[in-house]
């Protein structure tokens, strides 16, 4: 796995070699919060540029490898590979935890179709073009059109929500980069496999049952954990972040041993779990957040370990070839095959054409051919790593731009919806609600009577430029105020919904419209 001792770090020479010192533990320890403080400041730097993040991190990777300043020679496939699965499980877990029901439920038919027929359609123009234009033979070529079918969520999920887009786009963007890593592993895996290719009715079926099985376990998982965080008081707020992570990867390992997608399950589950109302649900995304950023900075450093730079000056032209047919030809008419059915508009079209961003995932999924010995798989690996890097960088600053020229993006102006966070009172049979007022909340202005809460909640606090007070019927309410509201179990959720809807509405929003958390004006 490793190459001579002089070119590795001191703590790697000495797991080898011998025990492992204090000392070398300290200076893993201080690398290790070094490379985490560098991917932190990127952050700022990506999202003024409109680059995801992942770009730096595989940079900071490359820089630690054999041909950077940090001289660390690494080429285990299979740990990147198992590494990679974990921390796609978290980041899959972070995004559907992320995602709101509301904005995806009108576009599972499009996601669902993008995930299927879109992939299937990818794939094979993707094969083709592989196979005639750079001449690869047809297990390989198809191994790598169904590797760059796949969007990856954690790119996805990074840029997608830094630009105001129509919310159907959004969710069908998000639900697809979540439904379309279960059928593309599968896919990856059984093309992987020593032997003949089986008949693709086989396949076909193989898929249909995985991805069955795990939407099965995915849905039975998230409902069951939100049930019981609804209905247990933990004694300490901290657990509950724990227990909503421990029930997402919980989904995914079932959905695993269940013979079923495994991914699938995990986003599903936590798509379930994100939209139940739990107890302490700004401190749970919060925790989240932070694994899902861990999990994309280690992810990806360890991509860019694992590359080689000088090696991939063969798989340059090939891979500029290739991501020109993916981004030209198979994303478009995989879109225009897969949503014209379902009568998207054209604008819409175009934009997801473009925005089926690619990172961490394909790159991946082209470590397990390498992992099963398929001849040509180190091509396979360089030539994907170097498409999306290439295309990344093309695609990410771009999409800003699109969206204005096709007049789909959003105003910035729209209201924020509030920070809500709630701790049962199991004893005493209520919830104390803690409510953030952001900035564009159109709750700024209202009175408190104007609220309108219903009969057995109350605001009982006000905390206001660090000084809190019990507030009158009169008190008008303020950005940057924080209340806290007592609501008994019945009316639990319809105070929320009302806060909701007055957020978004202000005092004129409508009682009979909360039902959905919004308003008419």
């Amino acid at each position: 796995m490793l190459g001579t001792p002089h070119s590795e770090p001191r703590a790697v020479r000495q797991e080898r070699y011998g025990p492992l010192t204090v000392h070398d533990l300290n200076q893993l320890l201080l690398v290790c919060s070094l490379v985490l403080l560098v991917a932190v400041a990127a952050v700022r730097i990506s999202s003024r540029s409109g680059l995801p993040s992942l770009l730096v991190y595989l940079g900071i990777g490359i820089a630690m490898g054999q041909d950077g300043i940090g001289g660390i020679h690494f080429d285990n496939a299979e740990l990147t590979r198992v590494i990679g699965y974990a921390a796609l499980v978290v980041i899959l877990a972070e995004g559907g935890l992320g995602t709101k029901w509301k904005e995806i439920r009108p576009a599972l038919p499009a996601a669902t179709s993008l995930a299927l027929v879109g992939v299937a359609v990818s794939v094979g123009v993707t094969a083709a073009g592989a196979h005639y234009l750079i001449g690869l033979e047809w297990r390989q070529a198809l191994i790598i059109g169904a590797v760059v079918s796949s969007t990856d969520a954690a790119a996805v999920f990074s840029v997608l929500r830094k630009i105001p887009l129509p919310a159907r786009v959004t969710g069908t963007l998000e639900a697809e980069s979540g439904f379309n890593d279960a059928p593309v592993v599968i896919l990856v895996v059984s093309l992987s496999m020593a032997g003949p290719i089986e008949h693709w009715y086989v396949l076909v079926g193989e898929i249909a049952l995985e991805l069955a099985i795990g939407a099965a376990v995915g849905l039975a998982m998230g409902w069951l954990g939100s049930w019981c965080l609804r209905h247990v008081a933990l004694p300490a707020s901290g657990l509950y972040p724990i227990a909503v992570m421990a029930i997402a990867v919980a989904a995914y390992a079932v959905g695993a041993l269940a013979h079923g997608s495994g991914f699938l399950a995990v986003y599903l589950a936590s798509v379930v779990l994100g939209n139940s109302k739990l107890p302490h649900w700004p401190a749970t995304r919060g925790f989240a957040e932070g694994v899902g950023w861990i999990a994309q900075i280690g992810m990806f450093v360890l991509l860019g370990l694992l590359v080689t730079p000088h090696e991939m000056g063969d798989d340059i032209w090939p891979a500029l070839v290739m991501g020109l047919v993916l981004t030209m030809v198979a994303r478009p008419l995989s879109v225009v095959v897969a949503l014209t059915p379902l009568r998207v508009p054209w604008r819409e079209q175009t934009l997801l054409s473009w925005a089926g961003l690619r990172g961490a995932v394909p790159i991946i999924l082209a470590t397990i051919p390498m992992v099963s010995g398929i001849d040509g798989s180190r091509r396979i690996f360089n030539i994907v790593f170097v498409l999306v890097v290439v295309y990344t960088l093309v695609q990410g600053p771009t999409l800003p731009w699109l969206a204005r020229k096709l007049r789909l993006g959003g105003s910035g102006d729209e209201a924020a919806d509030l920070g809500i966070e709630s701790a049962p009172l199991e004893r005493l049979r209520g919830h104390l609600l803690s409510v953030a007022i952001p900035e564009k909340s159109r709750m700024h202005g209202v009175e408190v009577n104007e609220l309108r809460l219903p009969a057995g909640a109350a605001v009982t606090l006000v905390v206001r430029d660090g000084t809190s007070f019990v507030p009158l019927p009169t008190t008008v309410l303020r950005r940057g105020d924080e209340l806290l509201v007592v609501a008994t179990d019945p009316v639990r959720d319809q105070a929320e919904r009302r806060l909701r809807a007055v957020g978004q509405g202000g005092k004129l929003a409508d009682w009979l419209g909360t039902g959905n958390g919004g308003s008419r004006r």
